[in-house]
């Protein structure tokens, strides 16, 4: 006989991450460059989200569009500032690379798709 599953209790959301990594990565989701309608995840300016469930430290490796971008000086710190947002997390530092160079193919298939690019 197995046992019966426990609905009493509050059911999760199922879209909603519920790992520290998870929830950073949906809060990156909602940055967006105000020249273009598609948010710095799926363009790929993320390379590289590092998530110390522990602590709670976030380590992100982003980049721009390119070194002339109109929002180089307030891009970065409203992704940190969102991140500090999220509960559980700890420290928080946002490291802008430049290699290697963001190009377009670095975009999901999404991003592409919403800008008419397949």
């Amino acid at each position: 006989m197995t046992n019966p599953i426990d609905l009493s209790g509050p059911i999760p959301e199922m879209t909603q991450a519920t790992d520290l990594k998870g929830r950073v990565v949906e809060v990156l989701q909602s940055c967006y460059d105000p020249e273009i309608p598609v948010n710095i995840y799926e363009l790929g300016l993320v390379y590289d989200v590092d998530v110390d469930e522990a602590s709670g430290d976030v380590k992100v490796r982003m980049t721009l569009t390119s070194p002339a971008c109109p929002v180089a000086g307030s891009l970065p710190p409203e992704v940190e500032a969102k991140i500090r947002a999220v509960a559980g997390v700890g420290k928080v530092s946002v490291e802008v690379v430049w290699e290697p160079p963001w190009t377009p193919e670095k975009m999901s298939d999404a991003a592409k798709l919403q800008l008419n690019m397949m």
